[in-house]
Formats: C-alpha cells, sequence, structure tokens
C-alpha cells in the first residue's frame, strides 16, 4: 500500500500513515473522520481491512447526512450514499473535525 498524506489523524492521533491507522487500534476511533474528510484515500487499500470497511461504512453514513454542509465547508468528491443509522455521540466530534479541516479555521 502506497503511503497516503493525512490530514486529521496526525492531530488527533499522532498516526503517520494509513497502514498504521488501519491496524493500530488507538487510531481506529478516528480513522473514519479521515476517510470523511480526505478524499485522496485510496479506498480500494481502505476496503482490504475490516476496520477500513466500517471506517468508510461510518463515513459514508455521515456523508449521506451532512452531504450539504460537509461541500460547503469543506469540498471533496462524494461517497457512496449509505442511509444507515448515525451514532449521533458521534456528532460533537464531527463538528470539531470539520472545523479542523475548514479552510477558514
Amino acid at each position: 500500500m502506497k503511503s497516503q498524506a493525512l490530514k486529521l489523524l496526525p492531530a488527533y492521533t499522532g498516526g503517520t500513515s494509513l497502514e498504521e491507522a488501519l491496524v493500530d487500534p488507538r487510531h481506529q476511533p478516528m480513522l473514519w473522520l479521515e476517510v470523511l474528510f480526505n478524499d485522496k484515500l485510496d479506498h480500494a487499500a481502505l476496503l482490504q481491512y475490516p476496520s477500513g470497511r466500517e471506517a468508510f461504512d461510518t463515513a459514508c453514513r455521515w456523508y449521506t447526512e451532512f452531504q450539504s454542509l460537509i461541500q460547503f465547508i469543506a469540498p471533496r468528491s462524494p461517497l457512496p450514499v449509505n442511509q444507515g443509522p448515525l451514532d449521533y455521540r458521534q456528532y460533537r466530534t464531527f463538528l470539531e473535525a470539520l472545523h479542523f479541516v475548514s479552510p477558514d479555521a
């Protein structure tokens, strides 16, 4: 897997690579946010790992629910529609990450 530039994980967890985040449990709670706000990630490589699939599915659910807000603040290429349920306990973390990636932050 080719090393890819990360946006959130270095600041939130100290992670330096996607490979590290996919296998280290310390990084996995934030991995979905990296997927959500970093459209430069290789989804094919990500989906080879159970933790990557879970993060991708979670990111797709949040993108589906908040697509207009995400595109307004931090535009990215679209993620697949996933109408699954959201865990709103993650809402504050979502907003903090959205602010972090905002160009006006």
